[in-house]
């Protein structure tokens, strides 16, 4: 089974009539969100409706994770199509898929976000205010997930985006390295520092949890 990249590469690739591997003709997958960013950029209202549910919640959710808060996350998501509004009509069918462009323009929204308000993330440190206070509690989900929330808003926001990108908007890494202007090497490198600052933390964040547990 292809993965979206792979996909996506052979869409860029081909030519008008299709690949044709060992001798098997393979004809390019079309966009599926072409005839409706063909009928906004007509001016079509409806069309530009479907389009922001088939999107609107993949757009928040890059959002939420990379700004840490919904209702900037929101507003990201809102910038994000009254652009489209404004440029469908000068998209290329055959070029990025139209999803990806969506995802590089929020992507920049966001990391534009970030670095006028200072929020750039940094070094993440194993130890926070409240660890101690919270060994008195189970680890139920809510609070893994929060402490997965608060790592992940420490990170350094390059390695914060890959991260989001290719974990929970489910992009490859050709097209998350395509969003963010890198090489698929360089991509993979943030993918693995980044992986390995948040295992760090979040396993010492629960030993210490454990470790609160057991003496009290």
């Amino acid at each position: 089974m292809h993965k979206r990249g792979e996909q996506f590469s052979l869409e860029h690739l081909a030519p008008p009539g299709g690949l044709s591997i060992l001798g098997v003709g393979f004809k390019a997958m079309r966009d599926p969100d072409e005839e409706l960013v063909r009928r906004v950029g007509a001016g079509d209202k409806r069309a530009a409706a479907e389009l922001v549910r088939r999107h609107l919640s993949r757009m928040v959710g890059l959002g939420r994770r990379m700004l840490g808060d919904h209702a900037e996350a929101e507003d990201v998501a809102q910038e994000v199509f009254l652009r489209v509004w404004k440029h469908a009509s000068a998209w290329q069918p055959g070029q990025a898929k139209f999803e990806t462009w969506m995802h590089r323009v929020a992507m920049n929204l966001c990391l534009d976000r970030l670095r006028r308000s200072g929020r750039q993330g940094g070094e993440v440190s194993p130890e926070t205010p409240d660890v101690r206070a919270s060994a008195t509690r189970a680890l139920d989900d809510r609070q893994r997930r929060e402490r997965v929330r608060d790592a992940l808003q420490a990170l350094p926001e390059r390695q914060r985006a890959a991260l989001v990108l290719c974990y929970y908007q489910d992009r490859s890494n050709i097209e998350a390295a395509e969003i963010l202007g890198v090489s698929v090497d360089a991509l993979e490198s943030l993918l693995s520092r980044a992986r390995r600052t948040l295992k760090s933390v979040l396993s010492a964040e629960r030993a210490d949890l454990l470790s609160g547990l057991e003496t009290g």
